[in-house]
């Protein structure tokens, strides 16, 4: 029903075509570029920055080149009600086609409709080459193959609950993402909730409805450490970065095959439970624009890998404040990696409609018995489950919980089982 405006990119009396990006608002949902639908110059602003856009109210006049006439932009977000038929904001099954304004003109240039178009990029976005490549089956022409693009090295995330969670040097670590809070003078500040924060009220909201069940264990993830440590240059050869994270949700998602209650959701009045087959595994994030939590989807698909792929993407977005709606819906079961800031143990917060989360401590280096008696060091992490009480008893919390530890203490035994 409304947004918050970020930025604007334009000013009153500036020259815009097409496809020229105008502003960046901000829903409960994801950041979203508008773009102009027409050529002209703008007349009016009607929203300062950070404040409240309303959804279908007018957000920019811009006046025609070809006539006089002052029109108002109204598509202030995505909204599947919106120019249905109008080839540059073209919809499918009610989600608005992924692509670049550049790819759109394109597009437009060659009277491509997109919607004919397959996208070959992440999550069906359409790229140039997905352009050039349906110009040729039409036209019968040949193109060049596409370069090869190295892969770079994301920057690191310290901020995103993704990141590492062993503890460092105090001199090492790098210093936290703080949230842009209002600078107090002396007075009390009043201020709306918006955007993320106004969506974790409600949800946090609908949470409060769910009896959760908790549950706590620790880990010995030595011989992961081991495995981790031979397999990072290998990783870093092919331009990745390999945390941990992409073996605990690995070991998850196998864990889930067995205990398929806790990928599940249930309706409103829990008289229904709907069991979930593909495996949309959220990641908690603490960014610069607060608690987001996209997931990594289809993760029983994946290799481990791949996972470490998917991560660095969401990372490299959660940076620059790009996660989309895309990224931060469909999650079926999460994970909280809070000990990447500190911490040991937790209580996390279930997601509805999900009905199960976990959160995962630091990793610390402590005194353990081995088979001989004998003390050695151990890499322990503290895991804390929380479960739908109303759908998951506590012995299949504890069983799954056994059965993750399992896979990441002895990290071969999950060869036997991925696919």
């Amino acid at each position: 029903m409304e947004v918050t405006v970020k930025e604007w990119y334009v000013k009153e009396g500036d020259k815009v075509s097409q496809f020229d990006s105008i502003c960046e608002v901000q829903s409960d949902k994801a950041s979203v570029t508008i773009t102009s639908r027409y050529d002209g110059i703008i007349k009016k602003l009607y929203y300062d920055v950070d404040t409240t856009a309303l959804v279908g109210k007018p957000l920019v006049d811009i006046e025609t080149e070809s006539s006089s006439e002052v029109i108002q932009e109204e598509d202030v977000v995505e909204t599947p009600a919106m120019a249905r038929e109008e080839h540059t904001h073209q919809e499918i099954k009610g989600h608005k086609t992924q692509a670049t304004p550049a790819v759109r003109r394109l597009a437009m240039e060659n009277n491509i409709k997109l919607s004919e178009v397959v996208g070959t990029g992440k999550d069906g976005r359409i790229l140039k080459e997905d352009i050039l490549n349906f110009l040729a089956k039409q036209t019968g022409a040949i193109l060049p193959p596409a370069p090869f693009q190295e892969i770079q090295t994301p920057v690191p995330a310290p901020s995103l609950f993704a990141a590492e969670p062993v503890s460092t040097p105090a001199a090492t670590q790098p210093s936290p993402a703080t949230p842009k809070w209002p600078v107090f003078t002396g007075k009390d500040v009043t201020a709306p909730l918006k955007g993320f924060s106004k969506a974790m009220v409600r949800t946090m909201t609908a949470a409060l409805k769910i009896p959760h069940f908790g549950y706590c264990d620790d880990v010995d993830l030595s011989q992961l450490v081991a495995l981790r440590a031979e397999l990072r240059s290998v990783a870093e050869s092919r331009g990745i970065k390999l945390s941990f994270m992409p073996f605990f949700i690995k070991a998850a998602s196998l864990g889930l095959l067995q205990f398929p209650v806790l990928n599940a959701s249930v309706d409103e009045a829990c008289q229904n439970i709907t069991y979930k087959v593909s495996h949309n595994i959220g990641l908690a994030m603490d960014t610069s624009q607060g608690l987001l939590v996209p997931n990594v989807k289809n993760v029983q698909l994946l290799s481990v890998f791949e996972i470490a792929q998917e991560l660095n993407r969401l990372q490299m977005l959660g940076v620059s404040g790009q996660l989309g709606t895309a990224e931060l819906s469909g999650g079926t079961f999460t994970l909280s990696n809070i000990g990447s800031i500190g911490g040991t143990y937790a209580k996390p917060v279930i997601l509805p409609p999900e009905v199960a989360i976990g959160a995962l401590g630091k990793i610390q280096v402590l005194p353990r018995f081995n088979d001989g008696g004998q003390v050695i060091r151990a890499h322990i992490m503290n895991v804390s489950w929380s479960a739908d009480h109303r759908i998951i008893d506590g012995a299949t919390m504890c069983r799954f919980s056994n059965l993750w530890r399992e896979y990441l203490e002895n990290p071969a035994k999950m060869v036997l089982d991925l696919k």
